[in-house]
């Protein structure tokens, strides 16, 4: 059962994922996948099954495995200094006001990236990335640009077309379901079910008592299905939170965890180890590697924006939650020397589409790079922040989230 896509696509994401990972790929095993055809998926099921199981076996890059660990003290052996805890003791208005403002600024900026999500992670013919392009053409088209408010629904002839009519200006009046919000959510429900010392699969059946599968994306579904196979019959021993990460989930890289940080941190408020801990609980077993560390960098960062409101500091501390030489750090600092260099978001974000072009449109390096240039050029206002998130174009919703807690928890409510 493939889970979230047909196997072959699930195994053309695998090949894809691997190299990334750095894995020597034998040419054979590529020439294989290479003469199978999608629209054959019946037919060609147990070769894909073969090639995958092969696959599987293929030695890791060691090198880059020292570098980029899933288990939390090896992950913590490798990081930076940092503040670790604040120490923060807000009284009773500060907190709510902080949690409120957190709040409404991740759904502020979820709603207003809705309706262009799929627009946003868009390419042209030839494969090249358009949908920042095409975010702008349509609020120009409107006199909406720069975007300052939610998305317009007036009739224009430039045949983009948005969704999420609900969270559009003229319409809007709540918060669409959406999974951003719902494991924002999932963060506080596992801590009032289970407390502090919840364990990754107490997240794992929170979800199925809480949110309908059809509602679980990309590497989410996957470990959710692999959970299942494991868990009718009794947990294993040796199929644990490694495996529900790994068994055919070339996804484990993607945004899927990072957009899964914000409740965690809102309940480590002013703690962002503790906050990076949780996130690493709830990520491990449907994430690998630095699909782990996005979620427990943003974590860091959102629980330290409490305490502190210079994004320079915020992103370091989300960095001194990670290894320093994974390759989200290694972007990560890329990004701020482009910050340096560029004077304004869109020239920042060329540089950012030329150097990762072939990224996929929702994994977790170019999305968290799209949060901190959205902090930078936005000057963390509320407003403009998310709306910088959201022309950046690509996971549009889910970025324009994640700063949205952000801001909102400087800003208050």
């Amino acid at each position: 059962m493939a889970g979230w896509t047909m196997d072959y696509f699930l195994l053309k994401e695998e090949f894809i994922q691997l190299k990334d990972e750095g894995v020597n790929i034998p040419k054979n095993l590529q020439e294989r996948f290479n003469a199978l055809k999608a629209n054959d998926e019946n037919i060609i099921k147990s070769e894909i099954d073969s090639i995958y199981n092969e696959l599987i076996l293929l030695p890791s890059d060691c090198n880059l495995e020292k570098e980029e660990p899933n288990d939390l003290n090896a992950i913590r052996s490798l990081r930076p200094d940092g503040p670790r805890n604040f120490r923060w003791k807000p009284s009773k208005e500060e907190l709510l006001d902080k949690l409120h403002g957190a709040w409404t600024g991740r759904c502020v900026g979820c709603a207003l990236g809705k309706p262009v999500e799929g627009i946003g992670m868009s390419r042209d013919a030839n494969g090249k990335l358009d949908g920042r392009k095409k975010i702008k053409k349509y609020l120009q088209d409107r006199n909406s640009w720069p975007l300052r408010n939610y998305f317009p629904l007036t009739k224009s002839d430039n045949g983009i077309q948005i969704t999420c009519h609900a969270s559009c200006r003229e319409n809007i009046k709540y918060m669409e379901p959406d999974d951003d919000i719902h494991y924002s959510l999932v963060g506080l429900g596992v801590l009032l079910e289970k407390g502090a010392g919840f364990k990754w699969d107490d997240v794992a059946r929170y979800w199925l008592s809480h949110i309908p599968v059809t509602a679980i994306c990309t590497a989410e579904a996957q470990a959710i299905l692999n959970f299942q196979n494991i868990s009718s019959r009794g947990n294993s021993p040796s199929r644990g939170s490694d495996w529900t990460s790994s068994y055919r989930n070339p996804f484990r890289e993607w945004i899927g965890a990072q957009i899964r940080a914000d409740g965690w941190a809102y309940c480590c408020a002013g703690n962002p180890e503790l906050a990076a801990e949780f996130a690493w609980r709830d990520a491990h077993w449907t994430h690998r590697r630095n699909g782990i560390y996005g979620e427990m960098m943003f974590a860091a960062m959102i629980a330290a924006s409490f305490c502190e409101s210079d994004p320079m500091k915020l992103v370091h501390i989300g960095l001194s939650e990670i290894p320093r030489n994974c390759r989200l750090a290694k972007w990560t600092n890329k990004c701020l020397d482009w910050i340096l260099q560029y004077e304004d978001f869109e020239s920042c974000m060329d540089r950012l589409e030329s150097e990762l072009q072939d990224m996929h449109v929702v994994h977790t390096i170019n999305n968290a790079l799209v949060c901190i240039i959205a902090l930078f050029y936005g000057k963390m206002n509320t407003t403009l922040t998310p709306a910088i998130a959201v022309m950046c174009g690509l996971d549009t919703d889910c970025n324009g989230a994640t700063v949205g807690s952000i801001v909102g928890a400087i800003a208050g409510r």
